[in-house]
């Protein structure tokens, strides 16, 4: 069997696919790495919407029990004035409460929104990602094709669809667009 002559186009076929399997590999890993600070992120976020929610239910109660104090002070004749001063010290210590408990529900609030903000963000760059691992993939099977067969069309529309995926890797770095 005589030896055929190799093709000098295919050294750069080999070249330009092993960049686009590194570029796929580091795809894969970066968009894991974001993947999984998002699904972090989402669950930092459900707990402290889950503590918000809570602290809402103790600021309601305290509410409603300083209303119903104050509507049963009315209800006081103006002589009584200790049971009314009683009534106005447990009035005040309720309102302090719901003072207390609206400002721990704004905090929580802004942790919550930082969370969700990790959250998106995370999941756009894991998005730039997967669509990298998916044009760089298919590159890589259009290019093998190419070198299978020594069609040099092919290993072009791979370069091609190779390079749609190098401009998402950067893009899940950078964000641009």
């Amino acid at each position: 069997m005589a030896d055929e002559k190799k093709e000098p186009w295919l050294n750069y076929l080999a070249l330009t696919t092993i960049i686009f399997a590194v570029a796929a590999t580091l795809s894969t890993f970066k968009g894991g790495g974001y993947s999984t600070r998002s699904v972090l992120s989402q669950e930092q976020a459900s707990n402290k919407w889950s503590y918000f929610q809570s602290k809402g239910m103790k600021l309601y109660l305290y509410e409603t029990q300083r209303d119903m104090l104050v509507l049963n002070v009315q209800q006081i004749p103006k002589s009584e004035k200790a049971v009314i001063e009683s009534y106005q010290k447990k009035i005040d210590e309720y309102e302090q409460s719901v003072k207390r408990y609206e400002k721990e529900k704004a905090e929580i609030k802004k942790d919550a929104e930082a969370s969700e903000a990790i959250r998106d963000e995370a999941k756009k760059h894991s998005n730039e990602f997967g669509m990298a691992v998916i044009f760089l993939q298919i590159s890589i099977l259009i290019s093998s094709i190419a070198a299978l067969i020594k069609r040099r069309y092919l290993w072009i529309i791979g370069m091609g669809v190779g390079v749609v995926g190098l401009i998402y890797f950067m893009n899940g770095f950078l964000l641009l667009f």
